[in-house]
């Protein structure tokens, strides 16, 4: 059986918006951010700990590289110092299990622009 990828019509403003966005152009969700303005808004919480709560879901959700690289800046604009971010990774082992604080520690060590042990680094 072949793996068979369906034809389909796709408008140019749609083209041009997912080439963007895959290359990084994070403008292209403008419509989000104001989305994540809404709900830190409406949670009643300071930009600090919405930052902070944040990096905690993103932990929990084992989630993608590039969400790091999105949500740590944010996060130290709001106030965050990369020690708060250690007390994150801390505060949530117990919970979210061993494995997914240590796959969140490189990603945030490389959005912050640090050397990984091996020699990686986000540039």
């Amino acid at each position: 059986m072949t793996a068979h990828t369906p034809t389909v019509e796709v408008d140019q403003p749609t083209r041009e918006a997912l080439a963007r966005l895959s290359a990084g152009d994070l403008g292209v969700l403008r419509p989000a951010e104001q989305a994540r303005a809404e709900d830190r808004a409406g949670s009643g919480l300071d930009a600090r700990t919405f930052a902070l709560v944040r990096i905690a879901v993103l932990i929990a959700l084992d989630a993608p590289p590039a969400s790091y690289l999105g949500q740590i800046p944010q996060a130290l604009e709001a106030g965050v110092a990369p020690a708060d971010m250690l007390g994150v990774l801390r505060a949530v082992a117990s919970q979210v299990g061993m494995p997914k604080v240590v796959a969140a520690a490189p990603e945030i060590a490389l959005a912050l622009g640090l050397s990984l042990p091996g020699g990686e680094e986000f540039s």
